[in-house]
């Protein structure tokens, strides 16, 4: 019984981890890879294994970089069943599928700019087609029910917390006669966040893989962030701006929609409009409506009593599909609240916004999630005073804000907890999905309330089980 590790090694993105067992071969997840563009390209573009020889995939959450991969994993000859929460093999559907359309769109759009000044045309990573293909791989499964994807591998998926359908992975190994517990966590919720259930803590592990992307702080509380983001969106509000959001179609548009539907309700912000430019968006919050097992109780009662019966749809919200609906939002004047996919700023129509947008004073970016560094979010979070988008210098006249709050992430006091139910039988913990200062942080922490044999593996390390 063996691990390595494919990817989220010593970095946040592209989840990749290849379990052997009985001379089979089980990956667990198979994501995108963010960051510096020509490093982007070559890591997901070549795999630092065998895809045909993967015989199965577990995914743990919909995030593209848990499962932006999958098509270049069939292309490359992967034949096997991708198992998946129920709520996840939906949202994948739609992620895979408008991935494989950016891609292509974003290189049409390139190309016809390159070839008037005669530079080399851009390939996509993979297309419509591949996504398609990848699709009917997909099997998803209840929480808590078990299944066997190659022989000697029995997994159970449990509640994440961290998106919907987000699960932890847990694998029962066995190989001649010897059995291993391990549990991939996947991305760990926060408790108390809204919409989604808490997350299960892991119980009687022998070998625990476990994110710690913010694994050297803690998170404000929910309400903080709350309370900043109502602050924000009033300052940008009075000054008449726009407060233009990069944003996750998974999980945070979500998140962001029910909060903002919250504060118009209540009368703490102007009844000011709300655009979701995302076609992406609007097909995950379908998924969102059909999933409603997955919501909290808190979400469920505010839907029972609210006077839209939806949590994530009122009068001065609109989601818009066209293009052209698309454009003629950044015709339009302030205060106005734009939510656009991708989260990272680094494809889709937020570039689009960000570029007509980030030039005036009154106008606010608002970063509300960790962005992977080299990424257009990376900079703008981090100050820069010119960016380039499409190619382009712009200079960034715009407030830009972070709200850290708002994570789907654990922070570092849940990490610790999250690692000390294992109840004292875990062997071995590997460190993955983060930076190396917060693995770093996290490693000491654990290490304090005496937890074993802490590892943080490099990119293709491997380790016998």
């Amino acid at each position: 019984m063996k691990i390595a590790f494919h990817g989220a090694a010593q970095t946040v993105t592209g989840s990749r981890h290849l379990l052997q067992v009985n001379g089979h071969q089980l990956l667990l997840d198979c994501g995108f890879f963010q960051g510096r563009r020509k490093d982007t390209w070559e890591r997901n573009l070549h795999f630092t294994f065998e895809a045909p020889a993967v015989e199965a995939v577990v995914l743990s959450h919909a995030h593209m970089d848990h499962c932006g991969n999958l098509p270049n994993l069939v292309r490359q000859g992967f034949g096997g069943t991708i198992h998946a929460t129920r709520a996840t093999s939906d949202l994948t559907d739609f992620m895979l599928l408008d991935s494989a359309h950016i891609q292509e769109a974003d290189a049409e759009f390139l190309n016809r700019r390159r070839d008037s000044r005669g530079g080399d045309l851009v390939v996509p990573l993979y297309t419509v087609p591949d996504a398609q293909q990848t699709l009917q791989r997909l099997q998803g499964h209840a929480y808590d029910e078990p299944f066997e994807p190659v022989p000697g591998a029995r997994v159970r998926l449990v509640e994440a917390g961290h998106i919907l359908g987000s699960a932890g992975v847990v694998v029962e190994l066995e190989e001649k006669g010897r059995s291993v517990r391990l549990m991939f966590s996947g991305d760990i919720g926060r408790r108390d966040m809204p919409l989604l259930r808490d997350p299960v803590l892991p119980d009687d592990i022998d070998v625990l893989v476990m994110e710690c992307t913010y694994g050297d702080k803690p998170h404000d509380p929910p309400a903080k962030a709350y309370e900043a983001l109502r602050a924000v969106i009033r300052r940008t509000a009075d000054r008449g701006g726009k407060v233009i959001i990069p944003s996750f179609a998974v999980g945070r548009t979500q998140l962001m929609v029910y909060f903002l539907h919250q504060m118009i309700e209540r009368g703490e912000l102007p009844r000011l409009p709300v655009y979701v430019d995302s076609p992406l968006a609007i097909n995950i919050t379908s998924v969102f409506r059909a999933h409603p097992e997955d919501f909290d109780d808190e979400t469920r009662a505010f839907i029972r009593a609210d006077q839209h019966h939806t949590a994530l749809g009122f009068d001065l919200l609109t989601y818009t599909r066209s293009v052209e609906a698309s454009k003629a939002i950044n015709s339009q004047h302030g205060p106005l609240i734009i939510i656009s996919a991708s989260g990272m700023a680094e494809t889709g129509r937020i570039l689009h916004h960000l570029r007509n947008n980030i030039g005036d004073p009154r106008n606010t970016v608002l970063i509300t999630s960790w962005m992977a560094p080299e990424t257009l979010g990376r900079r703008l979070a981090e100050g820069e005073k010119t960016v380039h988008i499409f190619g382009e210098p712009h200079e960034v006249r715009a407030e830009v804000v972070a709200i850290d709050g708002l994570s789907a992430h654990a922070g570092q006091d849940f990490l610790v907890e999250y690692a000390r139910a294992v109840r004292g039988r875990v062997g071995r913990i590997f460190l993955v999905h983060g930076e190396p200062e917060p693995a770093a942080a996290l490693t000491e922490k654990l290490r304090e309330v005496g937890l074993p044999q802490i590892h943080y593996p490099r990119h293709g390390e491997g380790a016998d089980l």
